[in-house]
């Protein structure tokens, strides 16, 4: 399947043509592993530099999605929103796991948590490190958003209803990390929450330092019962934040990569300026 010497395009744009034909034809099918890029490369008689080239414009399209060590994979083209749940449980597959997330309470987080967790208890999972970072705002300064909706105020008795969901949810799976480790379980075992003062309009997870999934969190007005009172508050409304996946590829200039990478950067230096060890 040589390429047409007489097309004056670029080889690679051929050849990301006739892969995105065969995906839209079906050919690929959804959930698909594509051939290997020297495979591809041999088929259409070209470099595997331009295979690469290729593959980069088809991952930007939202076409395929690059598993490090394991290979390229076609997607739906409308494939939102992202599924965390299985990704954050095939994490737990690796050796080492690590778990970063920047957002608003970690109920989410906890919730998926707990399976894995459960699995490596019962000894289907055995890995050899774990380490979870939470971000999260501090309920002790007041905030900017959630706020009352009269006023556009910040809302004490707001900050500590929801201080309680914040501590349920990131204090058990510090609890529940941890004490895999002292039950020697997982060698290497730590779970730690800092908290900041910025408002979190978004959620961030990175996981094992591969992939990274972003949502926005929708502001909403409902009505709460703070201190046996109604209240309208605008809300962020964790639920309704739809997540958008980026992961490393072996090609450290595409979307994926830089994205993951600079989503990284981020959460470090959110971790290592402006937070501070959340007290119990």
């Amino acid at each position: 399947m040589a390429l047409d010497p007489d097309d004056p395009r670029p080889p690679y744009v051929q050849v990301a043509n006739a892969l995105r034909a065969a995906i839209l034809t079906k050919v690929f099918k959804p959930g698909d592993k594509l051939p290997s890029r020297a495979e591809l490369a041999k088929k259409y008689e070209v470099a595997p530099m331009t295979v690469q080239n290729a593959l980069r414009e088809l991952r930007d399209e939202g076409l395929i999605v690059s598993r490090q060590g394991s290979g390229v994979f076609v997607r739906e083209r409308t494939e939102r929103p992202v599924g965390l749940r299985p990704h954050i449980e095939r994490a737990f597959d690796a050796e080492h796991v690590t778990i970063d997330f920047a957002g608003f309470s970690g109920e989410t987080l906890h919730g998926i948590m707990q399976e894995p967790l459960d699995k490596i208890r019962i000894g289907r999972l055995t890995p050899a490190s774990i380490h979870v970072r939470i971000l999260v705002p501090d309920p002790g300064v007041p905030w900017s958003v959630p706020v009352t909706v009269d006023e556009r105020a910040d809302s004490p008795a707001f900050r500590k209803r929801a201080e309680e969901i914040m501590r349920r949810h990131t204090l058990a799976i510090v609890d529940n990390v941890t004490e895999l480790g002292a039950l020697g379980l997982v060698k290497d075992a730590t779970a730690e929450v800092r908290v900041h003062p910025t408002a979190p309009l978004f959620k961030l997870y990175l996981i094992n330092n591969e992939e990274a999934f972003f949502g926005f969190y929708p502001v909403r007005e409902h009505v709460l019962s703070l201190g046996g009172e109604p209240q309208a508050i605008y809300d962020l409304m964790g639920k309704d934040a739809i997540l958008f996946q980026h992961s490393i590829t072996d090609d450290d200039t595409s979307t994926g990569s830089q994205y993951v990478d600079q989503a990284r950067t981020w959460f470090e230096s959110m971790w290592n300026t402006i937070s501070t060890e959340y007290k119990r």
